[in-house]
């Protein structure tokens, strides 16, 4: 046999897999969804995907709740909210999508406990306790300081805890993460991030002693897919070979069972969105700081696509994973993690 033909059986075989493959995004950016978002969702296979909604205050995020509830209503034919782990089940055996709303920042719990509840009850399942910036809650990944949770945020950690919202860690400070993975009853997770060992200093990873103490509680990180978090010189030392190999790392410290995958950007891929060095790059030169190693161009080639964690499935088959861990990294880990922390 050809090494063509062989490779396209392989290819064949993984396209099955994926196919029927609960396939769950860690971690989307759903800000100017469009028709062409649409698009792409028919195109990507998702079975469901977290949305990252905007977090100013109260009222915002509260307006992006009602905002994404509308458009879930209005499109019942391809989309349904997700509040528990079920939902996820129901949309694949009804070739829907499921949306998991939450925010990446804590700052529209304002000062008061009693928001937590609120937004909860207008559909919220999953928060980031900081974004890089230290908020009421702790430090973020960036802050000069690393001071970990203040007693607000062990309160509002708790409550979550109590309602059951997932506790994201991704853009936490050192301290603040070890906090959030400490304090949490439920396992903590990291909802988007990659490995501090195959890509030092870089305030965004996560160190091996974080992962495993993560996954022992029974939290799942989300390998990212946004480039330049992932290494440096994207296109040459950085590839999507290099994005497996922190699947691989990630694997080899938290175990089989808590590794996913999560893009960071819309579904559609950064290109496809219209990012441009000028609107994109230049200004994350001053939103961040120079220990973000921001790059231009950001993203990997074949993650910056619909279909990207088709492409990844592929390679995870080449380095031998069987087709019960590939699934398990495509979507089925953080199916389990949502039916350990979810109560509705």
């Amino acid at each position: 046999m050809s090494n063509s033909v062989f490779t396209n059986l392989l290819d064949k075989k993984i396209e099955k897999l994926y196919k029927e493959a609960i396939v769950i995004d860690g971690l989307i950016i759903p800000r100017g969804w469009n028709e062409e978002s649409f698009k792409a969702l028919d195109q990507s296979g998702y079975t469901g995907f977290g949305a990252s909604l905007a977090s100013g205050n109260l009222n915002v995020a509260l307006a992006s709740l009602a905002e994404w509830q509308k458009r879930i209503k209005d499109n019942p034919d391809k989309l349904l909210l997700a509040t528990s782990a079920d939902d996820f089940i129901r949309a694949k055996k009804e070739n829907k999508t499921a949306a998991f709303l939450g925010f990446q920042n804590a700052t529209m719990i304002e000062k008061s406990i009693d928001n937590i509840d609120t937004l909860y009850d207008a559909g919220t399942r999953w928060i980031q306790l900081t974004y890089n910036q230290r908020n009421l809650l702790g430090d973020g990944s960036t802050e000069r300081t690393n001071s970990g949770l203040s007693d607000f945020g062990i309160e509002a950690l708790a409550r979550m805890n109590e309602l059951g919202i997932m506790i994201d860690l991704s853009h936490c400070g050192r301290e603040t993460t070890n906090d959030g993975i400490k304090f949490s009853t439920s396992g903590a997770c990291f909802n988007h991030s990659m490995c501090e060992a195959l890509y030092k200093d870089h305030p965004r990873a996560k160190t091996d002693g974080q992962i495993k103490a993560m996954a022992d509680k029974g939290g799942v990180i989300g390998i990212i897919c946004l480039g330049y978090m992932i290494g440096p010189e994207l296109g040459t030392k950085t590839t999507l070979e290099t994005y497996v190999d922190h699947i691989d790392h990630a694997v080899k410290i938290a175990g089989i069972d808590h590794v996913g995958v999560a893009a960071d950007f819309a579904i559609q891929g950064l290109e496809a969105t219209g990012a441009t060095r000028e609107n994109w790059y230049v200004p994350r030169l001053t939103r961040f700081k120079p220990s973000y190693k921001v790059q231009w161009p950001p993203w990997i080639p074949e993650l910056d696509k619909p279909d990207r964690y088709l492409q990844v499935a592929k390679v995870l088959d080449k380095r031998g994973y069987s087709t019960g861990d590939i699934e398990k990294i495509l979507g089925l880990n953080w199916l389990g993690y949502f039916k350990d922390t979810l109560k509705s």
